[in-house]
């Protein structure tokens, strides 16, 4: 999947910890296979890799990991 068929996800917040997006996004089961799939390197954000659990994720932002990706939406917008 691209990021042309990222689906949205909308956070409330100006930011999110990527960790807590993958949760968040069913993109990860829990905190601890958030951590293991950041730290394999098969987590992206807007086309790179991002081993920091704790980067800032913010609207407008793709996240991809194996494939699937979400696009950062926010309520405030």
């Amino acid at each position: 999947m691209s990021a042309n068929e990222a689906f949205d996800l909308e956070i409330r917040d100006e930011t999110i910890r990527l960790g807590q997006l993958l949760k968040l996004a069913s993109l990860a089961e829990d905190g601890i296979h958030a951590k293991e799939l950041i730290s394999e390197g098969v987590v992206t954000v807007n086309g790179a890799v991002d081993t920091r659990r704790g980067a800032q994720i913010r609207p407008g932002d793709v996240v991809c990991v194996n494939g699937e990706c979400v696009k950062v939406t926010s309520q405030q917008q």
